[in-house]
This record gives structure tokens, C-alpha cells and sequence, in this order.
């Protein structure tokens, strides 16, 4: 039962990767030109918002996964805590997860920054004007970047990958 959560997980992996590997081909309109620039920033907006809900919905899967994986066939735990508190707080996936949450660089970590930033509307931005043009503003915020968003998305189909494997030599 639990190798179908990790078939699924895997599946919305996939078509993330799928969605962030068409931001390196060109938007064409439909007479086969380049499309306008603004087609395009519409449709790579699209493609990593796209990417990141499919990351993000297979991080919750993968919660449920463990969950089967420690034979709660009904449970669908949709946080940390909630797994935490259905299969033990003492249970090595949940120390492993609850590490990788703690520390700043990993998937998980990165995961919760996109989720927070993907749940609220983009900040306000100051006009340029003649007092204010020394200031200098960088963009804030997780990496929403291919490159940062493919190697969470590795991260996390390695850990299920592994979680599947342990699991499956019992």
C-alpha cells in the first residue's frame, strides 16, 4: 500500500520537473513566432507556480507515505506534528524531517519559505523617485529559481526514494 503513496509522490515530482524543464524552451504564439514578452514572464510565472504546488503537494504525500509505511491506513497527516503525533515523536522519520526542518539550507526548509511566500500576496514595492534612488532593494524570499526548485524537488525524491527502499527490504 505505501509503494502507491510513493508512485504518487513520484508522479507530482515529475511533472514538476516537467513544468520547470519548459522554462528553458521559448513561448511561441500560435502563427509559430516568438511570443510577446509579456506571454512569456505570464507562462514562466505560471510554470514555477505550478512547479512549487506540485513540490508542495508532494511533501504532504510523502507525509502520508510514512504514515502507511507504519501501517495507519486511514491517516492523512498534513504536518510534522500531525505525523508526529500518529506514529510516535520518537520515530526515526519524524527525528529525520523534524532535522531537516530545523536547519536552514535543506528541502524541507525551502519548502516552508515557498509555502509561506506562495500563501501571500507579494509585497509592496517603493516608487523610484529622485530621494529615494540610493536605496537599494534586493528581491527577499526563498529561491523560486529552476535550479533552486530542482534540486529541493532532487532532495525530496531522494529522501522518498530511500524511505521506499528501507521499507520495502522488510
Amino acid at each position: 500500500m505505501a509503494s502507491q503513496w510513493h508512485s504518487l509522490v513520484s508522479q507530482k515530482l515529475f511533472l514538476a520537473k516537467t513544468l520547470l524543464g519548459q522554462l528553458d524552451q521559448p513561448a511561441l504564439s500560435a502563427n509559430g513566432q516568438p511570443a510577446p514578452e509579456a506571454e512569456q514572464a505570464l507562462r514562466r510565472e505560471a510554470a514555477i507556480q505550478g512547479a512549487i504546488e506540485l513540490v508542495l503537494r508532494s511533501r504532504r504525500l510523502l507525509l502520508v507515505m510514512i504514515a502507511r509505511l507504519y501501517q495507519e491506513r486511514n491517516a492523512e497527516p498534513e504536518t510534522l506534528e500531525e505525523l508526529a503525533a500518529l506514529i510516535g515523536a520518537d520515530a526515526n522519520e519524524v527525528y529525520r524531517l523534524r532535522d531537516l526542518a530545523s536547519e536552514a539550507g535543506s528541502w524541507w526548509n525551502h519548502l516552508d519559505q515557498l509555502e509561506q511566500s506562495q500563501s501571500r500576496p507579494p509585497a509592496t514595492r517603493k516608487t523610484v523617485t529622485d530621494d529615494n534612488i540610493i536605496a537599494v532593494s534586493a528581491e527577499t524570499g526563498p529561491d523560486r529559481s529552476a535550479t533552486g526548485l530542482l534540486k529541493t524537488l532532487g532532495a525530496l525524491k531522494h529522501f522518498a526514494d530511500d524511505l521506499e527502499e528501507q521499507h520495502s527490504e522488510w
